[in-house]
């Protein structure tokens, strides 16, 4: 992206995919004048003033490096990292630059409704928070991964959201199963997560990546004097989408994937980041390397429960995984 800081805009100068029709296709379409099947090079070219990088997990880590080396401000979409030694080390590496470039793209902190859920907690008028129930359901799982990737890829959410949303961090985690469903093979679906923050609170996450019916995601905050949770179908962002009760019968629209019910909330976070950007900083509530490191700590404790039978594993601090690293 390359900025304009005196008329404060910014421009898609580079397009960076592994399949170079593609990337000249979407060039083409966005106005970019040149396009890479490199992002290492694309970083290095000097054609770009920031990187957004939204490419598979694995691939993550070497491209924010790069963007370090060349000083230049980056939006890495989530995780930071498939492992918490590679976090880490990225970590480490934005520790000591003079100014933070670094941001991670958990944007559920950027949803009107979790930012009204977390701002009724932090009020709290229901008195303290016990406990939180999540769902989270996908159409289908991408092909390919095992049943670790649920934790590391999609529960990461969660993961990032929730101690968000207490204020208070992960520190003992579990991992649970009942039965498997028979329509994927390649990983234990549905699974459980339990989760216990520092201030005793329990966050209990229901993973399904392969329900077939939608998109789903649900969270209910569980008060003193009271509960608090999203709407049920949080998903109706079309204005002629409407849940309908009707002859005993309860009637709503599914999207397929997360972008219809996170359209707004990845508008603000980037409208956030880019304005920082221009100011030379990071988006203020927008997750940061080291909140991406606690994430990647505990979805990897919570893989190594998996491993273990299901056993209650305390989370190690990011510190001390940063000192291995």
């Amino acid at each position: 992206m390359r900025s304009d800081l005196s008329g404060q805009s910014l421009d898609i100068a580079v397009i960076a995919d592994a399949d170079g029709q593609r990337a000249e296709a979407l060039a083409a379409e966005l106005g970019a004048p040149r396009s890479f099947t490199d992002g290492k090079e694309m970083i290095a070219s000097g054609a770009v003033d920031a990187v957004i990088i939204a490419v598979p997990d694995p691939l993550h880590a070497p491209l924010v490096e790069t963007c370090l080396d060349q000083r230049l401000p980056v939006l890495c979409e989530k995780p930071l990292a498939p492992t918490a030694s590679e976090a880490a080390r990225l970590v480490s590496l934005h520790d000591a630059l003079p100014t933070p470039l670094l941001t991670v793209g958990f944007m559920r902190r950027f949803d009107p409704g979790y930012l009204a859920l977390r701002s009724r907690i932090r009020a709290g008028a229901e008195g303290a928070l016990l406990m939180t129930h999540s769902v989270h359901r996908n159409v289908e799982a991408y092909p390919g991964q095992d049943s670790s990737a649920t934790v590391t890829n999609s529960a990461v959410h969660e993961i990032d959201v929730l101690p968000w949303l207490s204020g208070h961090d992960i520190v003992a985690v579990q991992w649970a199963c009942g039965r498997a469903s028979s329509l994927i093979s390649e990983r234990h679906d549905p699974q459980m997560l339990l989760m216990w923050d520092a201030s005793g609170a329990l966050h209990t996450v229901e993973l399904q990546v392969h329900a077939q019916y939608g998109y789903d995601v649900r969270c209910e905050a569980v008060c003193e004097r009271g509960t608090l949770e999203l709407p049920a179908v949080p998903a109706l962002v079309e204005a002629d989408e409407l849940v309908v009760n009707t002859s005993l019968r309860r009637q709503a629209t599914y999207p397929a994937d997360w972008r219809p019910r996170f359209a707004a909330a990845y508008r603000a976070e980037l409208a956030a980041w880019v304005q920082a950007t221009l100011d030379g900083g990071i988006p203020e509530g927008a997750a940061t390397a080291g909140d991406a490191l606690r994430t990647t700590v505990v979805a990897q404790t919570l893989v190594e429960s998996m491993e273990a039978g299901g056993l209650r594993l305390e989370v190690p601090e990011p510190t001390t995984v940063a000192q291995e690293a």
